[in-house]
């Protein structure tokens, strides 16, 4: 049987591997030369720490599993187990974190708390103003700029497999139990079953069924500076990202203090990950009211460089590039939005910025829902 997939954002690349496993023929279809959106424009971080407890922890830890059975099968990918430290600035921060660790579900998350010098011992590429750490050793990082077309050229050494950019499907028609995939040029595709990844474009196909799905697009603002001389070797976020990601909704939470005034307007977080070539990707904003804004906004890049500055210690290197992006969310917290637009077809999107941490568990898990259909 052969499955079509249309997207080839990390969405359809991990969604052409399950399909591959479960025996199927692929053929994977992307509408620009090379994809070039929310999967390309991401940290590349696969984060455990942060994630709601119940199916979404559940998602996240079987997610993790198979990031490290990619990695396996493709040591090109440039797969890092590095882990995170979440740095408290304050004590009220740290009384978050404290209490984090009394959740039933700390112990599978491997949460720590560790005191600054303990937290410098971890990385110690990090001697800046904080007080202690929240260490969580299950999450991880791979190469954005690399990941999707190392993933393409490991699943193209199976002869069931078929890569095809600069494919603009504008239409889908079904007749009994086949469906076709008509491209802008006048081209055809055949298959038993479509799965359509669409990231954050709501409007082209199936935009009638899409716009009355609980999904929102979020922009967002990231950067890379230099390359940094020191190693830095975890991933770092700030204690205001415990602000953002729903593992830390606790009672004291509610006693951190205001954000400061940048941060607040621009629903803003720190989080820091090294590249392999020494360059640092640091962000994030996040707005939603659309339409969104064409010109990059300083202020939270100038911000989140000098916060960066102050917790690891040293000033860094110049910022060398900035982008935006857009990615697809949920807005009721659902792990992604998946629609049954006929018997053999089905949408898949909106898991927000849990993108790249869950989409392996997101694929298999419509690949059991395809298989069950059989």
């Amino acid at each position: 049987m052969k499955v079509l997939l249309i997207g080839g954002g990390i969405l359809g690349a991990t969604h052409a591997r399950a399909a591959l496993q479960a025996g199927y023929e692929v053929l994977h279809l992307e509408r620009d030369l090379t994809p070039m959106m929310a999967s390309a424009r991401n940290f590349g971080l696969i984060w455990v720490s942060g994630r709601a407890s119940g199916e979404e922890l559940e998602t996240a830890l079987r997610a993790r599993q198979i990031w490290e059975e990619i990695h396996l099968e493709n040591p090109d990918l440039h797969f890092r187990a590095n882990g995170s430290l979440t740095l408290a600035k304050s004590d009220a921060e740290l009384r978050v974190m404290q209490e984090c660790l009394t959740k039933s579900d700390a112990p599978a998350r491997g949460w720590q708390i560790l005191d600054r010098a303990e937290s410098i011992r971890r990385n110690p590429g990090i001697d800046g103003d904080f007080l202690a750490s929240l260490w969580c050793p299950l999450d991880a990082t791979v190469e954005p700029d690399s990941v999707l077309d190392s993933m393409r050229s490991y699943l193209s050494r199976n002869s069931r497999y078929s890569w095809m950019s600069g494919v603009d499907i504008v239409d889908v028609t079904t007749m009994g139990d086949r469906v076709t995939a008509h491209s802008k040029d006048g081209r055809n595709f055949d298959a038993d079953f479509l799965i359509h990844c669409p990231g954050a474009d709501h409007e082209s196909l199936f935009a009638d069924l899409l716009k009355m799905a609980p999904i929102r697009k979020v922009y967002l603002q990231m950067m890379n500076t230099a390359p940094f001389d020191r190693e830095l070797t975890t991933s770092i976020a700030d204690g205001d990202s415990m602000r953002y990601y729903p593992a830390y909704n606790v009672s004291s939470l509610s006693q951190l203090p205001p954000q400061h005034p940048v941060a607040e307007a621009n629903h803003m977080q720190l989080l820091l990950v090294q590249r392999k070539d020494g360059r640092l990707t640091i962000g994030d904003t996040h707005l939603y009211d659309q339409p969104f804004p064409f010109k990059l906004s300083e202020p939270p890049y100038q911000y989140l460089h000098e916060l960066a500055s102050t917790l690891i210690g040293r000033q860094l290197p110049p910022i060398e590039a900035r982008w935006s992006g857009v990615y697809s969310q949920r807005i009721d917290g659902a792990i992604c939005h998946r629609q049954h637009i006929a018997t053999n077809i089905i949408a898949v999107t909106g898991p927000g910025g849990r993108g790249n941490s869950l989409a392996p568990a997101i694929a298999e898990r419509t690949m059991q829902m395809f298989s069950s259909t059989i």
